[in-house]
C-alpha cells in the first residue's frame, strides 16, 4: 500500500477546501486527534448530509454509552471481521489494540471472536453483535437474557445492538465504495508506537 493510494477508489474524493466548513472542521479536528486523517472522513465528505448524519450517530454511540471503549472496539471489530471489511478491520483493530492494552486481539476478533483470548461476557457481547450481523432474524429473548446474566444494562443492550447496525451500515459503505485504511492504523496499538 503506497501514501498516495486514495481514501476510496470507486467514487471521486472531494477535496478538502471543496467540502462544507462544518465538516471540513470535523475533519480538521479528527486529524489533529489522531495524527493524521483518517481516510473514511475523507470518502464520507463525498456525501455531506450523510456525512453529518453517519458521524452524528457514530459520535452520540461512542461517547454517550456506558460500555467501556474497549467494548465498543471489540463490536466493530467483530462485526466487521464477519463482514470482511478490510477498512474497519484495520482502523479499529488499531483502536481495540490501543483501548485493550492488547496488540493481539484485532485479529483474533476479526477472524473468529469465539477464539478470541476474551472473557466470556465479552464473547456472548460478540456472539450477539456477530448473530445480529449473519442472521439477524434469528435473535430470540435468550441472547438478551445471556448478555443480562453477564451483567450488560438494557442501555448497554441497546448499545450493543445500535453499535452492529451502525457497523454494518459503515462495513457495506466502505466495501461499495472501496475506501482504503490508511497506512497508519496497521502499527498503532503494537507497542511499538
Amino acid at each position: 500500500m503506497s501514501d498516495t493510494e486514495p481514501p476510496m477508489t470507486r467514487f471521486p474524493v472531494p477535496d478538502l477546501e471543496d467540502v462544507p466548513e462544518d465538516i471540513r472542521e470535523h475533519i480538521e479536528e479528527e486529524t489533529e486527534r489522531a495524527g493524521f486523517m483518517p481516510n473514511v472522513m475523507r470518502a464520507f465528505a463525498y456525501a455531506p448530509h450523510q456525512y453529518r448524519a453517519f458521524f452524528d450517530y457514530h459520535d452520540a454511540i461512542v461517547e454517550h454509552s456506558p460500555l467501556e471503549r474497549e467494548e465498543i472496539e471489540m463490536i466493530i471489530v467483530a462485526v466487521s471481521g464477519a463482514n470482511d471489511c478490510l477498512y474497519c478491520v484495520v482502523a479499529h483493530g488499531a483502536l481495540a489494540r490501543i483501548y485493550a492494552k492488547d496488540p493481539l486481539i484485532a485479529e483474533q476478533l476479526a477472524t473468529d471472536h469465539t477464539a478470541a483470548n476474551i472473557n466470556e461476557a465479552h464473547r456472548a457481547m460478540c456472539d450477539v453483535a456477530v448473530k445480529l450481523t449473519e442472521s439477524p432474524g434469528s435473535i430470540e429473548e435468550s441472547d438478551f437474557e445471556r448478555l443480562r446474566e453477564h451483567g450488560f444494562s438494557e442501555q448497554e443492550i441497546w448499545d450493543i445492538g445500535s453499535l452492529t447496525a451502525l457497523f454494518n451500515l459503515s462495513n457495506r459503505m466502505a466495501t461499495f465504495a472501496d475506501m482504503r485504511p490508511n497506512e497508519e492504523f496497521y502499527n498503532l496499538g503494537r507497542g511499538g508506537e
